[in-house]
Order: structure tokens, then C-alpha cells, then sequence
């Protein structure tokens, strides 16, 4: 795939840093990301399709969570699918709202727990978010050339890292609750209608 991190799985990805250490990015980091995105911004579908492409094709167990794509075994069947661009196109959006958000991380918190929250219902399980941010990574790279420094890709693993961390927060309160809820269901007695 001539990716020059292909292989990067999520420990790889986490090993740089601390989960503390993700909790913010510095302006230089934050500025670089802005910077970078308005190029990637011109080609987001492209970028999309070949995440999620590199995606089933680098971990071909994650087309298990996606229901349309779960049987498509063609590499190209997945590059000229509408429904994975309609996909990759989400993906992108929440990034580029990410970004935006940046300079306002409460609003960027709520909005990756939220999506965290979604994926608990989607049947999307916390171990696949990282390979998300690891394929982006090796999407954007062609497209930045010259641009791409080993120090704007420490910035964009680290964003990464702080969303799964968010996003997979969401998702175990998401499963706390709804483990919580089946509990209270199994401990309330059923009201019956019966006659007085």
C-alpha cells in the first residue's frame, strides 16, 4: 500500500503519548492541523474512500461493522461504491468539525463522546476507532507531499488518539446505560391489569 506507516495499528499509534498527554494539543500542533486541512479539504472525498478502502483491506475484520459492505470481497467494488463515499464523506465531516473545533474543546469533547455514544448503537466496538485515525494518516500523506513532517503527523496521531479516547468514552457510558436500564427492567415487577 506504500504507506510509510502502513502497519500502524493502534498501539503503535498510542505508544507516543500518554492518555494525559493527548488531552490537549499546543498552538503550533492545533495551527498545523488547520493548516493541513485546508488542503486535505480538497480532496475529502478522495481521502474518505481511500481511508475506508485501506481500511477493510489492512483490517478486513472491521467489514463486519458495516452491513453493506460486509460481503464485498473487491477492492475496486468498495472504491467505486456510492454508499462508502456517502460514508467516508461522514467520517470527513466529523473531522472537519474536529478542527473547527479546536480552539473550543468542551464543544469538541461533547461532539466525539456523541459520536461515541452512536457507535454503541451502530454495534461498532471502541478496538476499531484507532485504525480509522492510522488510515487517514497514510490517506492524507500523498495528498500533503511536501507538506507531511514527521511533526504535523505527531499532531494528527494525537488528535486522533484524543477522539477514539473520547469517542470510546461515549461508548462505554452509552453501554453503561443501556446495561443499566435491562437491570432496572429485571428488577421491577411487571405491572398487571388486573380488575378491582
Amino acid at each position: 500500500m506504500g504507506c510509510a506507516i502502513s502497519g500502524l495499528a493502534p498501539k503503535t499509534l498510542g505508544e507516543t503519548k500518554t492518555e494525559e498527554d493527548v488531552a490537549h494539543l499546543n498552538e503550533k500542533q492545533i495551527q498545523m492541523i488547520k493548516e493541513s486541512w485546508k488542503v486535505i479539504q480538497e480532496d475529502i472525498a478522495k481521502v474518505g474512500i481511500i481511508m475506508f478502502v485501506r481500511l477493510f483491506e489492512t483490517h478486513p475484520e472491521c467489514k463486519d461493522v458495516f452491513f453493506l459492505f460486509r460481503d464485498v470481497e473487491d477492492l475496486e467494488t468498495l472504491r467505486t461504491s456510492r454508499e462508502l463515499r456517502s460514508h467516508g464523506l461522514r467520517v470527513m465531516s466529523f473531522v472537519e468539525k474536529s478542527v473547527a473545533r479546536l480552539d473550543q474543546l468542551e464543544r469538541l469533547e461533547v461532539l466525539a463522546v456523541e459520536l461515541g455514544m452512536s457507535h454503541y448503537h451502530y454495534n461498532a466496538p471502541p478496538k476499531y476507532y484507532s485504525y480509522v485515525g492510522a488510515e487517514f494518516i497514510c490517506a492524507v500523506q500523498p495528498i500533503l507531499k511536501e507538506r507531511w513532517t514527521p511533526e504535523l503527523e505527531e499532531a494528527w496521531k494525537t488528535l486522533f488518539l484524543y477522539l477514539s479516547r473520547l469517542m470510546k468514552q461515549g461508548y462505554q457510558e452509552e453501554t453503561s446505560r443501556h446495561h443499566h436500564e435491562a437491570e432496572s427492567r429485571k428488577e421491577r415487577p411487571e405491572k398487571r391489569n388486573t380488575p378491582r
